[in-house]
């Protein structure tokens, strides 16, 4: 018996930083509410959903503290936990976490179609910088307002009414890092959910990289990886212009063979649904990365014990 889950990607257009918490949340719940009126049992939204991609600005303060959830779901984003239980609808969705210890994460959270949450992940791979690069108009700050994550790579039970996926969690900078990948893979992974806000130029200050370039590797991760792992996975944009600086688009869905098998054609708000087939993940568990069969860890050990890169 196959098992067939029809799930949404909700790519969000920009959120600006004179947005209102309320006005977001009431275009996520439209995302939310399309994807379920389609048949959506599950639903993918970016990183950093509830707010603008704040690391782009040296902030301190209370203005700083404003964009960290201190718990999930809290009073400014229950209306989204509240409307998804009542449509039977699971999620995904990124957002800045702030522990009662006063830790900081770039967070994600799964949630089941009654409201439980299944599990959470704390984005591990973070770019830019802790200090500002001088005469930028944008920064890239995530390593002066996050921590990295400190919870691994844990993979996770889907929902049963979504045939009970082994799934996984990312987000953004994560997507690009095949060993995160590929340890959800020897957990059996057949479903990778991640979101991004990945910048249209090249955030840590160079001239090499374009909008067209970084798209081609987004989409280039998500296709490789879910193949190299046998997975299907779900990578969701916020993307157009934030605040003056833009965002990429390009959100898909891909199967474990890595055809893309939906994708955004917009920057702004936009409902990609698909229909996928768990079962199509054992195909390449079972041949061509039969890991039992294949895999010669012993020849693997700079992976795990080095950092840099050391020519010979």
């Amino acid at each position: 018996m196959t098992r067939i889950l029809r799930l949404a990607a909700a790519q969000m257009g920009p959120n600006q930083r004179a947005d209102a918490r309320e006005a977001i949340l009431a275009r996520m719940i439209a995302l939310l509410e399309d994807a379920a009126a389609r048949g959506a049992r599950l639903v993918v939204f970016p990183e950093l959903a509830f707010t603008t991609f704040f690391p782009r600005w040296l902030l301190e303060g209370a203005e700083l503290d404003a964009y960290y959830e201190e718990a999930m779901p809290n009073p400014r984003v229950q209306p989204l936990f509240d409307r998804a239980r009542a449509l039977g609808v699971g999620f995904y969705v990124g957002y800045a976490e702030r522990t009662p210890e006063g830790q900081r994460f770039n967070s994600a959270i799964t949630t089941a179609p009654d409201g439980t949450i299944l599990a959470k992940y704390r984005k591990v791979h973070l770019p830019g910088s802790v200090e500002p690069r001088a005469g930028d108009r944008f920064q890239q700050l995530e390593k002066r307002y996050f921590e990295y994550g400190d919870l691994g790579f844990p993979a996770f039970r889907g929902a049963a009414e979504w045939g009970a996926p082994v799934m996984g969690m990312l987000v953004c900078n994560d997507r690009r890092w095949p060993e995160a990948w590929r340890v959800y893979a020897l957990q059996g992974v057949e479903l990778m959910v991640m979101g991004y806000n990945s910048a249209a130029y090249d955030p840590n200050g160079g001239s090499t990289e374009n909008e067209e370039i970084r798209s081609f590797h987004s989409t280039l991760a998500a296709q490789s990886n879910a193949y190299m792992n046998a997975t299907w996975a779900v990578s969701v944009a916020k993307a157009g212009n934030e605040d003056g600086s833009g965002l990429i688009g390009g959100s898909v869905i891909v199967d474990p063979n890595g055809v893309i098998v939906a994708q955004a054609r917009t920057l702004g708000d936009e409902v990609l649904v698909a229909d996928i087939d768990l079962d199509l993940c054992r195909q390449g568990k079972e041949k061509m990365f039969n890991f039992a069969a294949h895999r010669r860890p012993e020849h693997y050990r700079r992976i795990v014990e080095q950092v840099g890169a050391e020519p010979p």
